[in-house]
């Protein structure tokens, strides 16, 4: 499982020009799944983004964790994070998780950040999607169930 995390200060995701998700303060994640992932990267990505320390304490130093500021949570589907585009010009999307049992894996990792306390809003799994946000830092941060960075 590979996930883009981006501390925000808004966001919003539209399908065919309607809002279908909206957060205030807090996340962005862009959720790429593998075929081989299952409950234990589920439980992973869930914990690591409720628990990652990348919003301000008083001194303005990144300490605070979601769940410690009360944030939000926008959860987009994103197949591209397994894309391999080391050879030729576009990329193969082989190592992506496909279809219905993608999706299924997609929502329990919405669950187990609801789970968690976390108000989580989505895109549309499969969906064109924009995606608008303000990123606060900018703050970007790369997770990797596989730890391969």
């Amino acid at each position: 499982m590979r996930a883009v995390v981006q501390r925000v200060s808004s966001a919003r995701v539209l399908v065919d020009g309607d809002t279908v998700g909206a957060i205030g303060r807090g996340v962005v994640v862009l959720l790429g799944i593998a075929p081989e992932d299952a409950d234990p990267e589920v439980s992973w990505a869930a914990d690591k983004i409720a628990h990652l320390r990348i919003f301000n304490d008083a001194d303005g130093k990144m300490n605070l964790s979601l769940l410690e500021v009360g944030g939000e949570a926008l959860l987009v589907s994103q197949f591209t994070l397994y894309g391999d585009a080391r050879r030729g010009r576009r990329p193969s999307f082989v190592k992506a998780a496909q279809g219905p049992e993608a999706e299924r894996i997609y929502e329990k990792v919405k669950e187990a950040l609801s789970g968690l306390g976390i108000k989580t809003a989505t895109g549309r799994f499969g969906a064109m999607m924009k995606i608008e946000l303000t990123n606060e830092g900018p703050t970007t941060i790369l997770l990797d169930s596989n730890k391969t960075f």
